[in-house]
């Protein structure tokens, strides 16, 4: 089970557009400069996002994205999912035939995690997240720089 850099963009990208929107829309520049995320990567996340529904976009000078529903109603379930993350930690998809057609031993224990991440998941809201992050650092902007390793383990530049 992992969670890629493109689920955590998403997320990270949302929570900046529920903090940011109260004034005016906000465009992937804006979140792209304050998040470190290329803006032609926000660009595939929000054509995913806006087709679930999950923020809405406006057209025109001033123009930009904002929340598609209350972010109380946005849940970080809905966020992943909307991007096709696969945090699935069976092997077999969940179908069961991950030891040569039949269970592997461990196959509930995966099935239940996969429960328990997904109730987490869909259990937490954009609010509680803005609530959280106003919390720990006032409106301080914090950057969502993922370090990105390349093979011999070292960092990349980006």
């Amino acid at each position: 089970m992992k969670l890629t850099t493109k689920g955590r963009f998403a997320v990270t990208a949302m929570v900046d557009l529920a903090l940011h929107e109260a004034s005016a829309p906000i465009s992937l520049t804006q979140i792209s400069d304050r998040q470190q995320i290329s803006v032609a990567y926000l660009e595939q996340i929000f054509c995913k996002l806006r087709r679930a529904g999950l923020v809405a976009s406006v057209r025109g000078p001033g123009g930009g994205y904002r929340l598609g529903d209350a972010a109380d109603r946005i849940t970080v379930g809905a966020i992943i999912s909307a991007v096709d993350e696969d945090i699935d930690a069976t092997q077999c998809r969940g179908d069961g035939t991950c030891h040569g057609g039949a269970s592997c031993l461990t196959h509930h224990l995966w099935e239940d995690l996969n429960t328990l991440t997904k109730k987490f998941l869909d259990g937490v809201t954009l609010a509680s997240m803005v609530k959280a992050h106003e919390e720990r650092h006032g409106h301080q902007v914090v950057s969502a720089v993922i370090p990105v390793r390349g093979r011999d383990g070292a960092s990349a530049g980006r």
